[in-house]
Order: structure tokens, then sequence, then C-alpha cells
């Protein structure tokens, strides 16, 4: 096993280790659902032993990186996979949190970039000069190259692409994953929409005659747009779907993004999600600064449940209130409404603006001014939904001391107001690391120094790999 399609070196040592583990820690989950206590003891064993082994050797090297003692390079899948599998000890994870913001992105020397850059005219190699897209190569005469970025787009392959958004999203830095999945350049979501895509590629890189076109290789981050950036997901413990997790994270900036939402379907029905920012200043400038209202609508189907992790606090006056109503309003009409709106914007085409097209005469690339339906934004029915809410029910403690709240059957309307935008890490550049989060004075945050979450549990299925 190995981390496939990964720009950097890939580490297949860690890879197939770590799967060896997971095998022991779904024999041990599902033993401990049957109630086979032996074998549960036996693999929760056998999955420790190879855990520890795992982070000796990882650790081995005295630097907290979370890398191959041996390596002469930063290699993948790393400590992104080693946090979010629970394999590094817990007194080690803020330090190689810390650390792994050192990485830093390269230059691409793919056959196909390069035959792109050698056709491309200079008004265009200019424009991709000032994006940061593009860097000399000392070593390869100073020739132009495509870069790839670690922390404003993706370098990762089949597997760590998963366990990266992840670790961000879940260890409080949500925004740095949402950067890197609207990063642009090579080797970014972006790059595969430019060239023209309507499906996922096989590979970060073009190809013309040997990687797909239409491979959902690297659609991990399918799973995450939903659990994270919307923030609805079956939740770790449940069995047949019955219950969901609903974790809202926001970015610093609306800049960035101002809406989300997503759908869970199980076996039962329909769990859906919405949030958006409201009372957003007319000035986009004020966009990373202004106090504003967050509005979240969670619907939870008949006989299901779902858990709410609220998110953390930006400022001590901020305040959460959440409604309900048991009464279900009519669904399907809010769907059609919603779907026919959403129909009139992507007919309005205001999705991406331009595109990259060879002309064969002057056997060039340029950039093509043209609207297109692809990647307009639509919002959630959810927000079409005016029921007879009840009374409104205080949960800031409960974002306070991070407690989830269990919700029932019905539809919710939650209210988090004086929510405080702020300014988006800058990092040293597309190329380059986040010196703002590994400097002696920086404080990584709870949820790395939450003891909770140091080992991973035998009735939680999401970490298990």
């Amino acid at each position: 096993l190995g981390d496939w399609l990964a720009l950097p070196v890939r580490d297949t040592y860690l890879t197939h280790t770590s799967f060896y583990m997971a095998a022991s820690r779904c024999i041990a989950y599902i033993s401990n659902k049957l109630g086979n206590v032996k074998m549960r003891k036996k693999s929760v064993m056998l999955a420790e032993l190879i855990r520890n082994r795992i982070s000796s050797l990882y650790l081995l090297n005295g630097r907290d990186t979370f890398t191959y003692p041996m390596a002469r390079y930063p290699s993948t899948p790393g400590p992104e996979m080693g946090l979010f599998t629970k394999i590094v000890p817990g007194e080690k994870r803020c330090v190689v949190l810390e650390n792994w913001f050192k990485r830093e992105g390269s230059i691409w020397p793919g056959d196909e970039e390069k035959r792109f850059l050698d056709e491309l005219s200079d008004e265009d190699t200019k424009f991709l000069l000032e994006r940061g897209e593009l860097k000399k190569a000392k070593r390869r005469g100073n020739r132009l190259m495509m870069t790839w970025s670690m922390w404003q787009g993706f370098h990762e392959g089949i597997f760590a692409i998963r366990y990266s958004l992840g670790t961000l999203s879940e260890m409080g830095y949500h925004h740095i994953a949402l950067r890197k999945a609207i990063g642009t350049g090579m080797a970014t979501f972006e790059y595969l929409l430019r060239h023209n895509a309507t499906t996922m590629w096989e590979s970060w890189w073009r190809s013309e005659d040997l990687y797909s076109r239409n491979h959902p290789m690297l659609g991990a981050i399918a799973e995450w747009m939903s659990s994270s950036v919307a923030g609805v997901s079956v939740h770790p413990t449940t069995v047949g779907g019955r219950k969901v997790l609903f974790w809202p994270r926001f970015p610093k900036s609306a800049s960035m993004l101002k809406f989300a939402s997503s759908v869970q379907g199980t076996p039962i029905g329909d769990f859906a999600i919405a949030w958006r920012f409201e009372n957003l200043p007319e000035d986009r400038n004020e966009y990373d600064s202004a106090i504003v209202t967050v509005r979240i609508r969670l619907l939870v189907p008949p006989g299901g449940s779902g858990m709410l992790r609220l998110p953390l606090l930006t400022q001590q006056t901020t305040r959460i209130r959440i409604s309900h109503t048991s009464a279900f309003p009519d669904l399907d009409a809010a769907r059609d409404e919603a779907n026919c709106k959403c129909l009139n914007r992507r007919k309005r085409r205001l999705g991406l603006h331009w595109n990259w097209e060879y002309d064969r005469k002057r056997k060039k690339w340029y950039a093509h001014s043209s609207k297109k339906s692809i990647g307009t934004s639509c919002e959630s029915f959810l927000f079409d939904l005016t029921p007879e809410w009840s009374k409104p029910r205080d949960l800031t403690q409960d974002a306070v001391s991070r407690t989830d709240t269990k919700l029932l059957a019905g539809l919710y309307d939650i209210t988090v107001s004086n929510w405080k935008l702020e300014r988006e890490v800058e990092g040293n550049g597309r190329v380059g690391n986040i010196p703002e989060y590994f400097h002696p004075r920086f404080n990584p945050g709870p949820f790395c120094n939450d003891s909770h979450s140091f080992d991973w549990h035998i009735d939680d299925a999401t970490h298990i790999i």
C-alpha cells in the first residue's frame, strides 16, 4: 500500500503498517459489537502493539516530526496520518502538529506541465508568476516550472488527502483546510476546472495518455466537504446510521466562504444541515473584521437522533440560541423551490469565469474568458422553511464547556450572535510554510491537548484508519 499519486516521496512502510493496525482495530470493533470479549481483547492488544512500534520508530529521530528516521525528505503520508488515526502519543500531539506546519511546497517537473508552459503566452506566464504558481528552478537552469503548495493546495495522494483535511478541521485549523481546498494552481481542484474538467481526474497533473480524466482517485475531499465544510456526518459510534454528528465549522473570514450545506442519507431518512453568515457588511473589505450572525438549520428525520457539537466561540460576547419544531413542514415543496432558484442561478452562469484554451493556429495556450454554470453556488432548501419555532434556549455554556447536545427528530434553528470575523492567516506564500503556527509563543488550541481524544476508542469507527 502507498499514498499513490502523491507529489512528494511516498512512505509505503507507514501506510501498510498502519493498515495492519487498522485491520486489528476493525476486528476489535466488530468483536465489541458482537460481545466477543476474548477476541476484542486480543485484537486491541495487537493494534496497540503495532501503534506503539510505529510511534516509537517515527519519533526516534528526536525531532518530533513523525517522519521515518532515515528519510532524506519529508514523505507522505506523515504527521497527518499519525494525528488522525491516534498513532501519535497524546503528549506529542501538539509538537507534532506544530512541526507539521513547517513543511513547504516545491516545484513540479511534470512533462505535460512543461509543454503547457512552453506554449503559454508571455502575458499569461506573467499572470501565473504573480499568483505564485510558477517559480524559477535554480537546479534546472532557472527554468520556470509549476509549483505545488503544502498549505494553499495539495500534494497528498489517495490516502493523505483525507487525513490532512480531517486533521486540520478536527484540531482547530479548519480555515487552513479550506484554504487548501480553494487553492489555485497546479495540484488543486481549481487547476482541474480551469482545464475544463467536469469529472475528477485520476492525478493532480495533466496527462494525455496514461491517467484517466474520470476517476475519483482523490475523491476523499467529498467526504470532508460534507462532514466538515457543511458539518454533518454519520456519528463515529452509531450502527446503521441512526445517529449523526452535526459539527459546523466556519472560516475566519467571510471572503473565503459565506455559506454551506449538505444532506447525509441514511437507511432511516435524510439528515441535513445548512449554515450561513448573516448581516454581512456591504463593504467586502470588512469581511475579515466585522461582527456578524451565523444562522444554522438542522434536520433530523423521524426515528433518528443527532449530536450537535458547537464551534469554539470567537469572543466572550458570542451567544448561541436554539429553537426547534417537531412538526415537519412540507420538505418536498421547499426542496422544489430551492432547486428552482438554483437552476435559475446556474442559467445566469455565476460560476467560473475563465478557463485555459488552446489556439491550434498559434500553438499557444491562453486564458479564455467564459462564464460557466459549473461552480455556481446555491443555498439550502432548509432556509426556505418558515415553521413556528419554539422559544429559544441558550446553548452558549455547551460551547464553552465543549459539551455535545443531543437532538431528537425535528427541525432546528440556531443563531450564533456576535460572531467576530478575522483576517485569514497568511503564511509564507503559496510554496512556503506557516510560521504563525510554530513560533515559540504560539498557542495550538485546546484540541491537541484534549486527553479524551489521545487514544482510539473501540466504538469509534471514524478513526480506525
